[in-house]
């Protein structure tokens, strides 16, 4: 952390606020972000990042300068978002998806296709809600499964599976994406 990074948290601590609208503005559009990764619309995500933020003031004053403070504000955006799903009832763990049967011509039109960020976003939230968030907390966020299974109170063994089923479920989709788009390039 920089020394104005460093100084404005303080005085956001002090309750200064002018300095929590400085946060506010500088951080704002990174706790969306992250957010949005884990909602499935644009305004549970504004849900999640305001509920974010009222706890990020909340717990300020227990933030630790020898911490990274984007890193702090991550795992409480990512809490929330659980939180949220957890209280909406939407978020499950053990869904069974079926095995991806792709043929090598399949693998062939998946290696050659380029994704754009919108469409591998797509197919990420298309997965079942675990899959998706222990996924993204795993690619995305870069948390350990460990610290996956902590925050989602799952076991260890769980977070493995649920990242791999997602990732298998993950190249079905781009797999059947990469289809249609050989099918429709084929078609003109």
């Amino acid at each position: 952390m920089d020394s104005e990074e460093v100084e404005l948290i303080e005085r956001c601590k002090k309750g200064h606020a002018d300095a929590q609208r400085r946060l506010y503005s500088r951080y704002s559009p990174l706790l969306f972000a992250v957010a949005l990764r884990y909602s499935n619309t644009r305004h549970d995500a504004e849900d999640i990042a305001q509920d974010a933020w009222v706890k990020v003031f909340r717990y300020l004053k227990s933030f630790s300068e020898n911490n990274s403070f984007e890193g702090w504000l991550r795992r409480i955006v990512v809490n929330t978002a659980i939180t949220h799903y957890r209280r909406q009832k939407k978020h499950t763990y053990h869904v069974d998806i079926d095995e991806v049967y792709a043929t090598p011509k399949d693998l062939e039109a998946f290696k050659e296709t380029d994704y754009n960020k919108e469409e591998i976003e797509k197919a990420i939230n298309a997965l079942p809600k675990g899959y998706a968030t222990v996924f993204k907390m795993y690619v995305i966020e870069g948390f350990k499964h460990k610290e996956i299974a902590e925050t989602l109170g799952i076991d260890v063994n769980t977070s493995k599976s649920q990242l791999s089923r997602a990732r298998r479920a993950l190249q079905g989709t781009l797999i059947n994406m990469a289809r249609i788009a050989k099918k429709s390039d084929g078609n003109q």
